[in-house]
């Protein structure tokens, strides 16, 4: 049931990087054609879920990959993607100097500091990066303001900022949201205090 302030959250679409494994961050690649497919599928969900999509708005980070997405999902809503918000908190989390590498490349490169973040990505902070805890409060940031603006929206955002964004929302501790899923063909409906995982 729809209720004010209830967010639509999408992933991207699948991207080259994502395919060969690498880490992205704020660096881009484009969509592949199973990632413009993806985009295609959760936008005529979304087409289904809301009656009313000119009453939406439409927020997005500010990265290529996301404004792509966005673009085909506001073409199946009969929107015009130019009317996209970007929201720089919205933005993926960022592992600096290592962005743009697969976890092999960067283990090879720096084994002993790719050994510590994996021991404890929550808080560790890559070089030149940015950690899950300090994405964590950035999400709490947006979620503060879109509270305050009471705003129905819908957001095309990241994988891992997804899973934190979600976790901040409902509470989960660090664990709980790190284990949560990275869906490229699912639509969430945050309500409520409450998450409605939806399948495209």
């Amino acid at each position: 049931m729809e209720t004010d302030g209830t967010i639509y959250l999408v992933r991207h679409g699948e991207t080259e990087w994502n395919r060969e494994g690498r880490m992205q961050g704020h660096l881009d690649s484009p969509l592949t054609k199973r990632g413009e497919d993806q985009a295609r599928r959760v936008g005529g969900l979304l087409a289904e879920l809301i009656p009313e999509p000119t009453h939406r708005v439409v927020t997005v980070s500010p990265l290529g990959r996301t404004r792509s997405t966005a673009a085909i999902v506001c073409e199946r809503l009969g929107l015009d993607p130019a009317g996209c918000r970007i929201d720089k908190l919205l933005i993926e989390i960022t592992l600096g100097k290592w962005d743009g590498m697969t976890s092999g490349e960067i283990a090879d490169a720096d084994a002993e500091t790719w050994r510590l973040y994996r021991n404890d990505h929550w808080n560790f902070v890559p070089p030149d990066g940015e950690s899950y805890a300090m994405m964590a409060d950035r999400a709490r940031r947006w979620l503060s303001a879109t509270a305050i603006a009471r705003s129905n929206l819908i957001v095309v955002s990241h994988g891992a900022f997804g899973r934190v964004l979600r976790g901040v929302y409902t509470g989960l501790g660090p664990e709980q949201t790190l284990a949560q899923e990275e869906p490229q063909d699912s639509v969430f409906r945050l309500s409520g205090g409450s998450i409605a995982r939806i399948e495209a």
